[in-house]
């Protein structure tokens, strides 16, 4: 028990540092100078929940529901979810509300490794507060909010939990009950309502947990202010120099996830605030250290390291093992891109999440399983067999692009990246189970779309017309490089799963491959489609060819590529057509170069107080997951040289900067294997 006791006390003061210290942390994230006015918040999550935070003492900006879609405010497709804002809080001191006006050294910190944001304020000579923030990672649906106050003056304390509810959800329905036990008062506060379209009934609930014996607690008054928001407080009298501390427990469902979402969120905080603090605290710090034993360690650059690090944190907490959730771009940081599932998912985040966290790749994976029928649908559609994945995918796996964006119908390279995902994960983990039920029939069902959608013109000339490659600003064009380097590419994955299974493969999809073409400008450099003549480009497309695919091989090629689409990649492109050009030079073995467009990856994206990452240089459209996987696939598969083979993940030619004097990768794999580079 004592252990137990001082493992708390170690995680509640954590983030109790100076800004010194914070500063010099590899697991804190400090926001500096915080101007309310220039605020883009930092996530708190657990793969189904994401809070985003708030320059507001005590306040959440937005709290986002994963898998959960509707239609509204964005056009005529589907949006994820923002729910009801269950953990917002306010603070009255003598009857006065507390706002921004009133605190001084207001402070905000992410702990990375404990996953929680620590805000300190004061409130004048009155009152110093530091404010806690979980998502808790041991209960999908929960989050907790922890308050200690010291007062330094007598003074009366009124705290209150907030439930609010954002516009566009309707038939807002508010409740109150308190259910008395033997040992223990039961309060609860609850809120439902409809969705846009009333497509799904949202609900959250709330209580205290207060650290006083039954029969001692505050007294609680609930108030209803209008249908869109109501409250529940308590006051305390405080004398100077006293602390006191209390938590708000809160939890978030919808009818996608449970057929009745008030009983359930209701029954779900009841069970957390009878854990109590502690062991919440405890089971989600345990949960987080499991995730933690595959990490990134840089060793003699702490702004790499924070900014890995940051990467990693971001992935974990946006997606989890065991559902059949996938990553936006955006993962659960907001509404950008509506929370779509995106070609990002497959190409960019899924590879340092499989190298790192195999079972939560796997259900990124489920995702696109679940969703099969749906793209077979898609295939039938416009007149192909097999299965034709959407470009944009949300609740049901149907076409969810918006129309003005011509990607939706043309941009077909996206089946071919689920398919070699499912290779990789294959590679990764040797799961022939898996494979057999789920990556097969996906494997086998794309290959099939890419037979029925290459044009049969000869040898060497199945061509693959009329479509948009990786570099969108070019639309309609023919042999797209990164589209027929996929094709080709899985065709003959499809073709190694067959055998691996003891499947007879259709000799159909290696002759396929062996005639699509990958075309060339007359020096031999790849060109990115039949009439590409040198234009700007949004991001990186040929490239791509020599990793992550290894059709363009040899140094002399890739260089060759290199030199030639580089200065033709916008300034304001995303993030990982660069992070794409640093793993190719890592993987060549020039350090410095791969380091410089690392730094390029992501330095020029950092926004303000928390660093977090925008899509492009100057950008305002946080938190981008595709960047954060971009410079991670630096990271392992450029300076660490990991490859996935067919022998597993392994190690090949790897490389550091002079900056780093080591690079360790740990729990890699289903191994948990250790790769150290000095």
């Amino acid at each position: 028990m004592k252990k137990t006791i001082s493992l708390l006390t170690a995680l509640l003061c954590l983030t109790l540092l100076s800004a010194q210290q914070a500063a010099d942390s590899p697991w804190l994230i400090p926001a500096t100078d915080i101007d309310p006015t220039n605020y883009y918040g930092i996530t708190v999550a657990n793969g189904v929940v994401g809070l985003v935070s708030s320059p507001e003492p005590m306040k959440v900006k937005d709290v986002v529901l994963n898998g959960v879609y509707d239609y509204y405010q964005r056009g005529r497709v589907s949006n994820i979810l923002k729910t009801f804002n269950h953990m917002n809080m306010d603070m009255d001191i003598d009857g006065l509300r507390v706002g921004r006006a009133q605190i001084s050294n207001f402070a905000q910190v992410l702990d990375m490794r404990a996953a929680q944001l620590v805000t300190t304020f004061d409130v004048g000579a009155d009152l110093q507060v530091t404010h806690r923030l979980l998502a808790l990672r041991q209960l999908p649906y929960t989050a907790l909010t922890i308050v200690e106050v010291t007062a330094k003056r007598d003074l009366e304390l009124t705290a209150i939990s907030t439930i609010e509810a954002p516009d566009h959800l309707n038939d807002v329905r508010n409740y109150y009950a308190e259910i008395d036990r033997p040992h223990v008062l039961l309060p609860l506060m609850t809120s439902v309502a409809n969705s846009p379209s009333g497509k799904q009934k949202v609900a959250a609930s709330v209580s205290f947990i207060f650290e006083e014996p039954h029969g001692q607690e505050p007294d609680l008054i609930h108030e209803d202010w209008d249908y869109n928001r109501h409250l529940t407080k308590f006051k305390k009298q405080l004398r100077a120099g006293e602390s006191y501390s209390f938590s708000v427990v809160g939890s978030t469902c919808a009818s996608r996830q449970y057929e009745d979402p008030q009983n359930e969120a209701e029954r779900l905080t009841i069970f957390a605030m009878l854990e109590g603090r502690d062991r919440l605290l405890l089971r989600h710090q345990q949960a987080w250290d499991k995730l933690w034993e595959s990490d990134i360690v840089i060793e003699g650059d702490l702004r790499s390291q924070r900014a890995v690090r940051s990467a990693l944190y971001h992935l974990y907490s946006f997606a989890r093992a065991g559902t059949a959730y996938s990553l936006s771009p955006m993962g659960l940081s907001g509404l950008g891109y509506n929370g779509h599932v995106f070609w990002d998912t497959e190409i960019w985040m899924y590879p340092p999440v499989l190298a790192m966290q195999p079972d939560i790749a796997k259900s990124l994976l489920e995702y696109r399983y679940e969703r099969l029928g749906a793209a077979r649908q898609n295939a039938f559609s416009h007149g192909y067999q097999g299965a034709m994945y959407p470009w944009e995918s949300a609740d049901d796996g149907t076409e969810d692009t918006p129309v003005w964006a011509l990607t939706g119908p043309f941009q077909h390279h996206i089946s071919a990246d689920v398919a070699w995902a499912c290779w990789k994960y294959y590679q990764t983990t040797g799961d022939q189970e898996w494979l057999r039920e789920r990556g097969w029939p996906i494997m086998r069902a794309v290959a099939d779309f890419w037979t029925s959608r290459v044009e049969r013109e000869g040898p060497g000339k199945y061509q693959i017309k009329n479509v948009i490659g990786a570099n969108e600003w070019l639309e309609n064009i023919d042999n797209n490089a990164f589209t027929n380097g996929m094709a080709i590419t899985v065709l003959r994955y499809t073709t190694q799963a067959a055998q691996a299974l003891g499947l007879t493969p259709d000799p159909d999809w290696n002759h396929v491959a062996d005639n699509i073409p990958i075309e060339q400008f007359p020096d031999g450099t790849t060109r990115e489609n039949s009439t590409y003549d040198g234009v700007i480009i949004k991001q990186a497309d040929a490239n791509l060819l020599a990793y992550p695919l290894d059709i363009v091989q040899g140094e002399k090629r890739i260089r060759q590529d290199l030199a030639y689409y580089e200065p033709r990649m916008a300034p304001d492109g995303p993030a990982m057509s660069v992070a794409v050009l640093a793993t190719l030079y890592a993987r060549l073995g020039e350090a410095e170069e791969a380091f410089r467009l690392f730094n390029k990856s992501y330095q020029p994206n950092e926004v303000p107080p928390f660093g977090v990452l925008s899509e492009t240089a100057g950008g305002t459209n946080p938190y981008f997951a595709t960047g954060a996987g971009g410079m991670l696939q630096t990271v392992i598969f450029g300076f660490g040289g990991l490859k996935i083979t067919d022998a597993g993940i392994v190690q090949g030619k790897a490389t550091l900067p002079k900056a780093w004097k080591s690079l360790t990768i740990t729990g890699v794999g289903p191994q948990r294997q250790t790769f150290k580079v000095e």
